[in-house]
């Protein structure tokens, strides 16, 4: 019997972990994943930016989880001994009207309480010398990290306190009973007091265990990358996004360079066929079946038309690819464009077709379920953790 079951090895259940048996530090925990190894989808298939708060609503959990989550991301990573660069964001504007949505974006991170300058075209060039544009605002506080290495870091301090970790545990049904929960995996049957869910691309199949409907659907949109070549990795000094469309759900392909010194280009963001689908040729018919016959994807879909199809015309096109980043580095040719594993976002979708936006729980009387977590869930996963912890302690002492 477990005090506690964490579902999910990535950095929001190890975080979740690490931060509940710190506050519980003689109850027996166990984290559960089904993969071989930890952050094997979402916190291992990223860009690795620390992100600071540039976009969200004011007020929302993501504007005030991704702030708090700079600040203790970088702080957990000097006391483990991660490294990680603050390189600072540059938000390039390549027009009159990237100009007009640069003020939005400069009312919005002075709302979310961020450090940030607006530059001119020649302060641009002299920070940036291969980026061209007719304005940008600076944010110093973004950064890189590698998530992965963050993760394990998290595990191990987990472990160090007594938790157990077991990998390639598949759980395939749960029971939430009036004074415990039955976790069955596809080895044994577990039970505990109080169960927490970080399950990422399958957060709704686990509501759904729970007997619960989520509102909710998980869409999984494949984020393709490329990367330059080697002689490229010094072609930016900081992280390089466009000014985004507000139209659009995604915020465009940008320039980052990477912890391991190279440097990727993207993402893009297409629909995939499978919920782990990671390449163009992953199909489930299972998977198609499920989302297609939800009632609020065909609906999201439709309003989202224009981008949707403007995105899946970049994955069939390199050089249409290639065009959304020459806006702003004109330098690059397709040939610069090499191979880089894609990454799958796990996109919630109401009912009723809205994209959801801020972070989502579904909690119960034993449970607590991560429902909707997309960037900047890596960089928000200590805050977010505490935030679970505390809805676990009303549960445990309410």
């Amino acid at each position: 019997m477990y005090d506690f079951i964490i579902i999910g090895g990535g950095i929001l259940g190890m975080s979740t972990a690490m931060q509940l048996i710190r506050a519980y530090p003689d109850h027996k925990m166990l984290v559960v994943e089904k993969e071989q190894a930890l952050a094997r989808h979402q916190s291992g298939h990223n860009s690795g930016v620390i992100h600071a708060g540039v976009y969200y609503k004011p007020g929302s959990l993501k504007a005030r989880f991704c702030l708090e989550g700079n600040r203790a991301t970088k702080a957990f990573c000097d006391e483990h001994g991660i490294r990680y660069e603050a390189r600072g964001k540059l938000l390039v504007a390549t027009s009159d009207l990237e100009m007009q949505r640069m003020q939005a974006l400069w009312e919005r991170t002075k709302a979310n309480g961020l450090e940030r300058y607006w530059l001119n075209a020649d302060e641009l060039r002299e920070r940036e010398p291969n980026i061209t544009g007719v304005g940008a605002i600076f944010v110093p506080s973004s950064g890189i990290v590698d998530f992965a290495e963050v993760t394990r870091a998290m595990a191990r301090e987990f472990e160090r306190l007594g938790g157990e970790i077991r990998l390639s545990t598949q759980v395939t049904r749960i029971e939430e009973r009036p004074h415990e929960v039955v976790v069955k995996t596809r080895q044994d049957e577990l039970t505990t007091h109080y169960l927490v869910s970080c399950a990422g691309l399958m957060a709704d199949r686990i509501v759904r265990m729970l007997g619960k409907d989520p509102g909710f659907t998980i869409c999984p949109f494949r984020g393709e990358y490329y990367a330059l070549p080697e002689k490229h990795n010094r072609i930016v000094n900081h992280l390089i996004y466009p000014i985004p469309d507000p139209g659009m759900p995604f915020l465009g392909v940008h320039l980052t360079p990477m912890i391991n010194g190279s440097v990727t280009v993207g993402p893009n963001a297409v629909l995939a066929l499978k919920r782990e689908g990671y390449r163009k040729i992953d199909i489930s018919l299972p998977d198609m079946a499920r989302m297609f016959l939800y009632p609020g994807v065909l609906k999201a879909l439709s309003a989202n038309m224009r981008p949707g199809m403007a995105e899946l015309r970049n994955t069939l096109s390199k050089k249409r690819y290639l065009a959304e980043v020459r806006k702003y580095c004109p330098s690059l040719t397709v040939d610069d464009l090499g191979p880089y594993p894609a990454g799958v976002r796990a996109q919630a979708v109401s009912r009723d077709g809205r994209l959801i936006e801020d972070f989502l729980f579904v909690n119960s009387r034993r449970t607590v379920n991560v429902c909707n977590a997309p960037s900047p869930a890596a960089t928000s996963a200590l805050p977010i953790g505490a935030h679970i912890v505390a809805k676990v302690k009303e549960q445990v002492e309410g």
